[in-house]
């Protein structure tokens, strides 16, 4: 009861509404743009745009630059697997992070010399097809008995292994299923560079969801008590330090109030199938401050102790902005619910019962957000988009933006009672015009 009256009187901050108006007003300045597109491809999209995943790649970049100088950037493809994602980072300089052999045999077909596989659980097979390509592909190994199958497998092969090893971050949680515990870096290492086969050149760890980065620091100032333990012989091959991913974009998290701890409660006491229009958000920071925070933290308690490179696997901060869905409204039933033409297996779960993104009519536009069920055409009722939009009014035909739905949609997507959406560019009639 305590727990409950606790979660009542703690209330997550409201999203101030000029935010997500802002967020809005940009898009409807390209409203031709989409509308062009939607014109050539017809709907359901998925909308992808170059130029703002490279622009989001070299925010990134100079951030860390700025105050690490020369960094490693690997791109989590976990986050978006459409190839031209990848594509396009590999030709800016990018080397991919991959977590599965499926991920790492396409990281192989887009020519990628620079790959680091991570995840636990990696099969003999995956194992087998990373060391057929050791000149490319750095292993970070997951446990001591992954660590036994990999020397097995590298003897069978006759080749040298280059690891890494991941270290969890939470002994206690779910999060003990990822890495060793740091406590046990001593005995792994030892072990690692008493085999042949395997050259064990780095640590790796990841901390999720950071909407500031309070916990890689943290992890990085437990991690000098460890790296002091280490005998200099067993110090001396670490070359790198993979700090991992999970950077949240600066807009914060969106949220619709079934996803706050108060919501949850009173849904489960009650629960209620519509929504009002109060939003509420977790703030995040730039990746500037990132950045600085976690330079700050190596200086100090990592590089007096290891002289190694620093890598990172951004994913979401990357992709996120660069791809976004159109549909088109098939039907109203009521005033206050219509259907579009395209379901969320678009983006693989039930994602805007809880996430917050605001549904944009681009053929009717406003920045005023109206209340209205905006659903999909699947057999569910959980086919949710939003429970608003903005717009003058909402009626067949309508042209509906989601956008900024670069992450953990498209690598969701599934052919459930729908086929899978085509990706397309964006038509750009600035760029058009310049090429008059």
């Amino acid at each position: 009861m305590n727990n409950a009256l606790g979660m009542l009187r703690e209330q997550t901050p409201l999203l101030d509404q000029n935010e997500p108006v802002a967020f809005v007003r940009s898009f409807l300045n390209r409203a031709e743009d989409f509308m062009k597109t939607h014109a050539r491809y017809g709907s359901p999209l998925y909308i992808f745009e170059q130029k703002v995943l490279l622009d989001r790649l070299e925010i990134f970049r100079a951030a860390f630059h700025e105050v690490l100088g020369e960094i490693h950037v690997y791109y989590a493809v976990k986050s978006n697997t459409y190839p031209d994602v990848a594509k396009n980072l590999l030709k800016a300089g990018c080397g991919l992070d991959v977590s599965s052999g499926k991920e790492l045999s396409d990281a192989l077909a887009y020519q990628c010399d620079d790959i680091i596989f991570s995840g636990p659980g990696k099969t003999d097979a995956e194992l087998e097809l990373a060391l057929k390509h050791a000149d490319r592909v750095t292993i970070l190994v997951d446990s001591f008995a992954e660590l036994d199958r990999l020397a097995q497998a590298a003897e069978r092969q006759k080749v040298s292994a280059r690891a890494g090893v991941r270290l969890t971050t939470d002994e206690n949680g779910l999060w003990r299923k990822f890495g060793i515990p740091p406590s046990q870096l001593n005995a792994f290492i030892d072990k690692a560079i008493h085999n042949g086969h395997i050259k064990l050149s780095g640590l790796q760890f990841h901390t999720s969801w950071n909407l500031n980065p309070n916990s890689q620091v943290a992890f990085i100032v437990r991690l000098e008590k460890y790296l002091k333990e280490l005998a200099p012989n067993l110090r001396a091959g670490l070359d790198f330090l993979d700090i991992g991913g999970g950077y949240w974009p600066e807009r914060g998290e969106w949220l619709q109030w079934a996803a706050t701890p108060e919501g949850g409660l009173c849904q489960s006491a009650e629960p209620v199938s519509q929504q009002s229009l109060r939003h509420y958000k977790y703030s995040s920071v730039p990746i500037e401050m990132f950045a600085r925070e976690i330079a700050d933290a190596l200086k100090i308690y990592v590089f007096p102790h290891l002289d190694c490179e620093i890598y990172t696997e951004p994913g979401r901060w990357i992709c996120n902005d660069c791809m976004h869905i159109l549909l088109r409204v098939i039907d109203k039933k009521v005033d206050d619910l219509v259907i579009t033409d395209g379901g969320t297996n678009i983006i693989g779960w039930e994602r805007f019962e809880n996430d917050y993104c605001p549904v944009i009519n681009l053929s009717r536009p406003s920045t005023i957000e109206r209340q209205c069920l905006i659903m999909g055409s699947l057999c569910t009722p959980h086919d949710v988009w939003g429970y608003g939009y903005f717009g003058e009014d909402i009626q067949p035909g309508d042209i509906l933006l989601i956008p900024s739905q670069g992450a953990y949609t498209y690598s969701l997507r599934q052919e459930f009672i729908k086929p899978h959406a085509p990706v397309v560019p964006l038509i750009s009639s600035q760029a058009s015009k310049s090429r008059h």
